[in-house]
């Protein structure tokens, strides 16, 4: 199936996941803060709830493909492996003797060893003797310090990569514990045979843009949150680049509070229909969007602010969006959104995925029409995401 995704909502055909491997048993009380999780997860749970959403993905007939397969393919390719090396040296922070000496020894490792090292990490005490001389680098570090870091956040495919049209936008992500993702994803979308001809819509060095605050409304139509991750620079860096491809006619840069409860777009608002959004009620009379669209001299015009919901049904050309409210109450809408109540994944008009605890939302998502396939997600979400978060859509039907 060539990669292709202009809505939210078409039927998917292809998704990309990560099943959670040893890189979240590297969690520990001393550094689960700065890796981003909230708590530290059970794996062995969380690994059969990946499983579980994994099949339900299946039984719809949607391929899933791994994130570890692909990597472990993508690393056969000899340049693939030279450039994988290289991803996970940090030269400024082991010094050069003992970085040459990593690199040397990884230089040397299989595919699926190299793949493991660059998920998972690799601690000063499972370094080989590299022949590195007396290092001062290593002698100085705990045995179970970092040579090179785990990537417990590759969980949440959305993040790193984001299908727009028939190209793929590499995603430049804002905090330091995520930034080496991006260059696993330049690897797959370089040297992976099924991908190798993918054309970019977005680069990993350009200023930060997230995949969790990418929306595709509408085919032409984009929504882009600006806060905790993007960036306002961000967000007109990318509008800019979809214009150029004619990607797309309108772009929402929507402000979001810079928290960690509303982190990405899709924390407080998801698609479930055509003409349908789920919403945390908090953000449904207060989001705001700047509508960019490009002028007739390819110069960019920025308007704005104005209502999200008045600007998005503008630019989709329907009449307006249903609005779809997380929980009945506000006590019961604030804990539902934290536990990614919104954070629904559309697998066809009016068919979703949702986190089962949110029991408020998932009925009232019921009583509009809306089916909600739902899976346990107690352990899988204690990095703060939900089933949009863990998939990367590589191939929707357009919608008819």
């Amino acid at each position: 199936m060539t990669p292709r995704v202009d809505s939210e909502v078409g039927r998917l055909r292809s998704v990309l996941l990560h099943r959670p491997g040893n890189e979240l048993k590297r969690l520990t009380p001393r550094n689960n803060d700065q890796l981003l999780f909230d708590s530290i997860p059970w794996v062995d749970r969380a690994q059969e709830e990946h499983d579980a959403f994994a099949e339900v993905l299946r039984a719809r007939g949607v391929e899933v493909l791994l994130l570890v397969d692909v990597l472990r393919e993508t690393l056969a390719d000899t340049r693939a492996h030279a450039a994988g090396v290289q991803a996970a040296l940090d030269a400024k922070r082991l010094g050069e003797a003992l970085a040459d000496a990593l690199r040397i020894h990884l230089s040397t490792v299989d595919a699926a060893t190299l793949t493991e090292a660059l998920m998972s990490g690799v601690t000063f005490e499972e370094l080989p003797e590299l022949n590195a001389g007396a290092s001062l680098v290593r002698r100085m570090h705990h045995p179970h310090d970092f040579a090179v870091d785990p990537l417990p956040n590759l969980l949440f495919t959305r993040d790193s990569s984001v299908w727009i049209g028939d190209r793929v936008a590499i995603s430049s992500l804002a905090m330091p514990a995520r930034r080496r993702e991006t260059a696993l994803l330049d690897l797959i979308y370089a040297y992976h045979p099924r991908f190798r001809h993918a054309a970019r819509a977005y680069g990993a060095h350009s200023a930060p843009v997230e995949g969790g605050d990418v929306m595709l409304l509408a085919p032409g139509v984009l929504a882009v949150g600006v806060g905790e991750r993007t960036t306002p620079a961000g967000a007109e860096s990318l509008a800019r680049s979809v214009f150029a491809d004619g990607l797309a006619h309108t772009v929402l840069a929507v402000p979001i509070a810079q928290t960690r409860a509303t982190m990405h777009l899709d924390t407080v608002c998801t698609m479930v229909d055509r003409d349908a959004v789920v919403m945390y009620p908090l953000a449904r009379d207060s989001l705001v969007a700047y509508p960019l669209r490009p002028n007739d001299d390819g110069s960019l015009r920025v308007d704005g602010p104005e209502p999200f919901l008045q600007a998005a049904a503008e630019a989709m050309g329907i009449e307006k969006l249903r609005v779809i409210d997380t929980g009945l109450d506000p006590v019961t809408a604030e804990r539902e959104q934290w536990d990614d109540g919104n954070n629904t994944l559309a697998l066809a008009p009016g068919v979703v995925v949702g986190y089962e605890r949110n029991l408020e939302t998932n009925a009232r998502l019921a009583d509009a029409g809306i089916e909600v396939l739902p899976i346990a997600g107690s352990e899988l979400g204690s990095g703060r995401g939900g089933p949009r978060c863990m998939s990367c859509p590589i191939v929707r039907d357009p919608l008819g």
